[in-house]
C-alpha cells in the first residue's frame, strides 16, 4: 500500500504560464544607466592613474623598473603620451556623466588608445599596466553596449 494520498497529489498547483505583462518594473528603471555611470567613473579613475603614472615617468623617478626596454621610444616619451591620454580621459568622463551626445565614441576611442598605450607601457610597470588595460576594456563595453540608450522620461 502506498503512503501517498491520491487527493493530496491532485491538489498540487500546476505550473503557471509565464506572462511578460506580470513583470513589475520601477518607474525610474532605465536599463544600462549603471554601466554608463561605471564607464564614466572608470574613465575618471583611468585619467587620474594615467596622470600619476605619466608624471612619474616624465620626472625620471625611481618608481619604474630601471632596465625596462621599450619597443618604441623611451620611458619619458611614454610618460608624455600617458599625460595627454589622461587629459582627454578626464574631459571625456565629464562628458559621459553629462550625457553629451556623441561623447561615448570619444570615450570608446580614448579607452582603446589607452589599452594600446598600456600594452606598450607594460615593461615599466607590468601589473599596473595590465589592470589599467582591463579597466579600459570594461569602459569600452559599458559605452558601446549601454552608452547610446536614453532615458524614457
Amino acid at each position: 500500500m502506498s503512503a501517498i494520498d491520491p487527493d493530496a497529489v491532485r491538489a498540487r498547483p500546476t505550473v503557471k504560464q509565464y506572462n511578460p505583462a506580470d513583470e513589475v518594473y520601477y518607474a525610474d528603471d532605465v536599463r544600462g544607466d549603471g554601466w554608463v555611470l561605471f564607464a564614466g567613473t572608470m574613465l575618471a579613475m583611468l585619467a587620474t592613474l594615467n596622470m600619476i603614472e605619466g608624471i612619474a615617468a616624465v620626472s625620471n623617478s625611481t618608481f619604474f623598473v630601471n632596465d625596462a626596454k621599450f619597443i618604441l621610444s623611451d620611458l619619458n616619451t611614454w610618460g608624455w603620451v600617458l599625460i595627454a591620454v589622461a587629459a582627454v580621459q578626464g574631459l571625456t568622463a565629464l562628458g559621459v556623466w553629462m550625457r553629451t551626445p556623441g561623447i561615448r565614441w570619444v570615450g570608446v576611442t580614448i579607452a582603446a588608445l589607452n589599452a594600446i598605450a598600456q600594452m606598450f607601457f607594460m615593461p615599466a610597470y607590468p601589473l599596473l599596466s595590465l589592470a589599467l588595460f582591463t579597466l579600459g576594456i570594461l569602459v569600452i563595453y559599458g559605452l558601446i553596449v549601454y552608452g547610446g540608450r536614453t532615458s524614457k522620461a
